[in-house]
């Protein structure tokens, strides 16, 4: 079977279950020539159980003007600084290491929740990713 040929690739963040065709979703879908409700219906129903958490929303548009999407939950960073009650990384993660420290239980939730995002079943290589993220910010991890 041949692919469709694809006429755009979006990323939009929108919350869960609160989809409507007010802007960002109604004029990026509209400039495509797609049936907005199309997008709009079917990712309310799929998300509706995630309180309105803010998502990443991957949409690819075809020449027919189908579309399929996938959504990927509250990223890492959004995640550490939220269970470390801060409001940013540090600027210099290598010299400059934030005071509080990500606990192995913070860490282990993190990851279980990622895990439905990552192309792994391994909840070790998702724990080490968030580790690195965590790094990047610099956040330590508890012993």
């Amino acid at each position: 079977m041949a692919s469709k040929a694809i006429k755009a690739n979006l990323k939009l963040k929108i919350r869960a279950g609160q989809a409507n065709p007010a802007p960002p979703v109604g004029s990026t879908l509209g400039q495509y020539g797609v049936n907005m409700m199309d997008f709009i219906n079917p990712f309310n129903e799929q998300t509706k159980d995630l309180n309105g958490a803010e998502l990443t929303v991957h949409i690819v548009i075809y020449e027919d003007r189908s579309m399929n999407f996938r959504y990927v939950t509250t990223p890492t960073d959004d995640r550490i600084r939220a269970a470390l009650k801060i409001t940013k990384g540090s600027g210099k993660p290598n010299s400059e290491k934030i005071s509080k420290k990500l606990s192995q239980a913070d860490l282990a939730a993190i990851a279980e929740d990622k895990a439905k995002d990552m192309n792994t079943d391994d909840l070790e290589a998702v724990k080490k990713m968030v580790a690195g993220t965590a790094r990047s910010m610099g956040v330590e991890i508890e012993k």
